[in-house]
């Protein structure tokens, strides 16, 4: 049986799961294991709260164990890494969180990591995390661009402030690499990268990565 990861998108936005999947691409390699690109339809519009977070955590679960037959590995594709813990009780396989994955993937690209978040609610349960990883000697901060989930396909106002955001975090903060705050930005990794002159984490694309390894090492 040809080895697959199933990528989650938590929210009901298909245009997050679209572009996840866009993301994708580089990763789909000849000879390689099949991706699939997901949506919670159970899920809020776009996950910006911790209450939006922990309301996915059970629905999250019973579709992991639905596909426990037929999928190798999964990813949680949400930045705030909903029932990462409580899923990996679900399953024996490789279950990856695009957060915890993109902040190992941006420790091994500079020495300080700056998140491009999409509101501030989001930069205080990110702040939580990067605590509990022990990893924030690490960060050089965290800014919002103002804008929720829903809002991030509006491409000309996303992208102007996500390169703001991410200059600020370059010439404020300190920051050497920058981290994609949320799925959804995925479709402007390219662009941010190119205008702020720094290595860009999209954190999908770093967990499917990740889990391709774990599927590859055994």
């Amino acid at each position: 049986m040809t080895e697959s990861i199933v990528v989650i998108n938590p929210n009901s936005t298909s245009a997050c799961t679209e572009a996840i999947d866009a993301a994708m691409q580089a990763l789909r390699l000849e000879g390689g294991p099949a991706i699939e690109c997901v949506t919670m339809n159970e899920g809020p519009p776009g996950i910006e709260s911790q209450h939006d977070s922990d309301s996915i955590i059970i629905p999250l679960c019973d579709y992991i164990l639905t596909r426990d037959n037929d999928a190798s590995a999964f990813v949680i594709a949400c930045f705030s890494d909903p029932g990462l813990h409580a899923a990996r009780e679900r399953t024996d396989h490789p279950v990856l969180g695009i957060a915890e994955c993109a902040y190992l993937t941006a420790m091994t690209q500079g020495e300080a990591f700056g998140v491009i978040s999409i509101l501030e609610p989001s930069v205080k349960r990110h702040g939580r995390y990067v605590r509990q990883m022990g990893i924030d000697s690490r960060s050089a901060g965290d800014r919002a661009i103002g804008l929720g989930v829903v809002e991030l396909a509006q491409e000309e106002k996303v992208l102007d402030r996500m390169i703001e955001t991410g200059r600020a975090l370059r010439d404020e903060d300190g920051a050497d690499v920058l981290i994609l705050g949320c799925a959804g930005m995925a479709r402007y990794r390219d662009q941010v990268s190119d205008a702020v002159s720094l290595p860009v984490v999209e954190p999908s694309q770093a967990a499917v990565a990740i889990a391709m390894g774990r599927l590859c090492c055994g």
